[in-house]
């Protein structure tokens, strides 16, 4: 485990080839005045700003043929090393050339290919489609964009500040053409983001009031010592098999889910510990029989003394038929559910629990399903409002569709959360985000539009005032606060934000540390620490990517002050984590409940699961 990007952020100017790199271009050091640094680039900012008139002419010079396809040069440095003591950058060609290539034509519209590629030169060293997979990092300071190709870090080192500019320019350009497939003007903007996500659309000219405001609501403390990851524990899977999921529990015990069974593990102050029963699920209710199979989630509920867990789909499909309701304390299946709509079966793609504390509620009955256009609750009363018997019937009983909506359009649903008070966050294959009241899940209160990649995961605070999207490539944190007509603080959830909303936030890895955290290095489970209690406030965020938990300050992330977020362009970036890193892929990350939290660490345990061990880490102050 260990810090974030020192290993990637070596002066590239270190290096003897880089005083023949300065003579050769008759470019100014990189490390100069920081005061002067900051008034040439206020006047060049000044002088480089891109209003309407100038993309009207851009559009023009792209239909010639001389903008996006000029060729320019700079310096190519390669990273070796990994991330062993002896890592260092090397120079891989002295003039590098460079472009952004026009693969498909500005008239393609029938490919569903990138149009845009990066190409480094002599004899394309790197050609690469211009995308959120490159993991584009730049340093204003240093004249300098690191990026991850091939299974390689390089870095491109511009001979003047006005070189580096074009290229961060022609990047977005091309980078907002791949992700939208229409151009980028005023008019390519607004038909992607619409009125109200203006700061979206142009996030150097938004207002950071609502994240300003934000701040101040949660007082950090007067001094914030350094904080060191410890780990606690460190366990085997044991009988339960091969781990396939967690579900941590807010009392005495919390679960691994494994390829055999279920294994129960004990709480404690310092993460889950020591072996408790285990529960060997081999058949289904009333002698059926039926084979234990992995199940794609597991759901705690009624005093987290039941579990429910979601079938797999026929051959591996992502859609699941039913749940098997399991009594922890008897290590049986109860029952087995059948989802049912009007008479017809109908599939599920996920459950979650009504409210962020509902699995701690000893007589809840019913949960939260999604599926592509279908967001429901389900009900295990019948509609008579007593519990369905079971008895010895082949048939297996049917879960009551209580409330919720099928859409008729394509929504593609993919995954949700829902907050203390029971409004549900909805994240969607083509970007989306969507938030609905409580009280309805027919029509969302907002709706975000997103940044072109799938959310394939998604949470939410306790008080529903933050959103954490998941993607393959990066995390985005979404502020649900706004403030209505008469000056009264909403979210989201209870009403329309209008042309009030703030840009987002993004949580990235660094190009190197995307590279080292192996060939699965896809972002999953990005989630906050567990708080289930007006007025608590969440501490860290955390996300699994390959061998890497990966885990973010949450005030530093939302500090618009902070170090990371100097001299950015677009929407600001967070670089600056802490890393766990494992043997072996992670299967997941969370922390525990807030009960757990220790009196020396601000913040519960964290549990991280690979397939075959389970390890506790506490976040302690340093001495």
């Amino acid at each position: 485990m260990g810090g974030s990007h020192s290993r990637e952020d070596l002066d590239l100017t270190s290096s003897d080839e880089e005083e023949e790199y300065e003579e050769d271009y008759d470019a100014r050091s990189p490390i100069s005045d920081p005061a002067a640094s900051a008034g040439q680039r206020d006047d060049d900012l000044l002088r480089t700003a891109t209003p309407s008139s100038l993309e009207a002419l851009d559009t023009k010079l792209r239909s010639l043929d001389l903008k996006y396809q000029r060729t320019s040069t700079a310096k190519l440095y390669l990273h070796v090393g990994g991330a062993s003591a002896s890592a260092r950058w090397i120079l891989a060609e002295r003039r590098a050339t460079y472009s952004f290539v026009d693969k498909a034509g500005a008239n393609d519209s029938s490919s569903s290919s990138p149009r845009w590629f990066l190409e480094v030169g002599p004899e394309k060293r790197v050609s690469a489609p211009v995308g959120s997979e490159l993991q584009l990092k730049t340093n204003p300071a240093q004249r300098r964009a690191d990026f991850a190709a091939s299974g390689s870090v390089w870095a491109l080192r511009f001979p003047t500040d006005a070189e580096f500019r074009r290229f961060r320019e022609e990047y977005d350009r091309c980078l907002f053409e791949n992700t939208y497939g229409v151009e980028a003007t005023d008019e390519g903007r607004k038909q992607v983001f619409g009125n109200d996500f203006a700061a979206w659309a142009r996030p150097g000219e938004a207002d950071d009031a609502i994240w300003a405001d934000a701040e101040d609501s949660l007082t950090p403390p007067a001094t914030t010592p350094a904080r060191d990851l410890m780990e606690e524990f460190e366990e085997e899977a044991g009988d339960s098999g091969s781990i396939q999921s967690l579900a941590l529990g807010a009392l005495d015990n919390s679960f691994l889910v494994g390829g055999s069974g279920i294994q129960v593990v004990k709480n404690f102050r310092h993460g889950v510990h020591g072996k408790g029963a285990f529960v060997r699920i081999t058949g289904g209710r009333g002698g059926s029989g039926s084979a234990y199979s992995t199940p794609k989630k597991a759901l705690l509920m009624r005093g987290e003394t039941n579990m429910l867990l979601m079938n797999p789909g026929e051959s591996g499909a992502l859609h699941s038929n039913g749940v098997h309701h399991v009594d922890i304390e008897t290590g049986k299946v109860v029952t087995e559910w059948r989802f049912e709509k009007d008479g017809t079966d109908v599939t599920m793609r996920d459950i979650a629990n009504d409210s962020k504390g509902a699995q701690l509620e000893p007589s809840g009955s019913t949960f939260l399903g999604l599926d592509d256009n279908r967001l429901c609750r389900w009900d295990m009363r019948d509609a008579r409002g007593r519990v369905q018997t079971i008895g010895s019937s082949s048939e297996s009983p049917v879960l009551h569709w209580s409330q919720g909506h099928q859409f008729s359009r394509g929504t593609n649903f993919q995954c949700f959360a829902s907050t203390g008070d029971g409004s549900i966050v909805v994240g969607s294959v083509d970007s989306k985000i969507r938030l609905y009241s409580k009280s309805s899940m027919r029509m969302a209160k907002t709706a975000f539009p997103g940044l072109g990649s799938p959310i394939t995961h998604v949470d939410v605070t306790y008080d529903g005032k933050w959103i954490l999207g998941t993607t393959d490539t990066y995390l985005i944190l979404i502020c649900t606060i706004f403030k209505d007509k008469d000056g009264k603080e909403k979210t989201g959830f209870s009403g329309r934000m209008g042309n009030k909303i703030a840009a987002p936030r993004l949580l990235k890895l660094t190009p190197l540390d995307s590279i080292l955290a192996g060939t699965d290095n896809k972002f999953h489970g990005g989630q906050f620490s567990w708080v289930t209690e007006n007025g608590k406030q969440e501490r860290h965020l955390v996300a699994t990517v390959g061998k890497f938990s990966v885990i973010w300050n949450f005030q530093q992330v939302k500090d618009s002050n902070h170090e990371c977020y100097r001299d950015q362009q677009g929407l600001k970036s967070c670089y600056c984590y802490k890393v766990v890193l494992k043997d072996e892929s992670i299967v997941d990350s969370r922390f525990m409940h807030d009960n757990f939290a220790a009196s020396n660490s601000p913040e519960a345990p964290l549990v991280v699961a690979t397939p075959m061990k389970v390890s506790s880490f506490s976040i302690a102050n340093r001495r």
